[in-house]
């Protein structure tokens, strides 16, 4: 009972609304990142909101119906990735919890936790489904690794890593921002804050 119990209590009717806010949030700056062709990603910052505000499960389902959603409205590429993006806001939702949004250097590590997990489930992906190439801004720096010699494998790696670090990081410090500066009913609404800032 205890795993269901968690499940439902995030799962509140403000919850879905926050789920659904933080799609449109993660579909539109990805979009503008993608058309830019960013090494960097910030397609996630919904995702780790939700995560922080409502806990790990709220986090995945709000990663994994972005993907799904996107991938129908524009591009095949983000639903091959939606068990990433479930994967993000599963950690941030446990980094959360074991309070790794209190301060910045807090949420710098769990930007780099969340990286770990996120890298575990899309090395995969992006070599055995895509040969390493997605059509993203980090595709410049896999087709450099590649003209140095190094194998597709190295490559795949070396690129998700280091383009995910950078953007994860940045992504958990926005989001860590952006909870300093909700207002206290919000806060109230919410009491897996209360780990997160205490």
């Amino acid at each position: 009972m205890g795993f269901i119990g968690d499940v439902k209590k995030d799962f509140t009717t403000f919850t879905w609304v926050l789920i659904a806010v933080a799609i449109v949030l993660n579909i539109a700056v990805g979009q503008l990142v993608s058309m830019l062709k960013l090494p960097i990603f910030l397609d996630s910052i919904g995702t780790v909101l939700v995560a922080v505000l409502a806990g790990p499960w709220a986090g995945g389902i709000a990663g994994l119906f972005t993907n799904l959603i996107w991938g129908v409205i524009s591009s095949p590429v983000a639903a091959a990735f939606a068990p990433v993006a479930m994967v993000i806001g599963i950690a941030a939702g446990f980094c959360a919890r074991y309070g790794m949004f209190k301060n910045l250097w807090l949420a710098i590590a769990a930007g780099l936790v969340i990286t770990v997990f996120n890298s575990v489930v899309a090395v995969p992906i992006r070599l055995y489904m895509f040969g390493g190439i997605t059509g993203s801004g980090a595709d410049f720096a896999m087709a450099y690794l590649l003209a140095l010699g190094k194998d597709l494998f190295g490559s795949v790696v070396v690129t998700v890593f280091t383009s995910n670090v950078i953007d994860k990081v940045v992504t958990a410090v926005l989001v860590w921002g952006l909870i300093k500066t909700l207002p206290e009913r919000i806060h109230a609404r919410f009491p897996l804050l209360a780990s997160a800032e205490s």
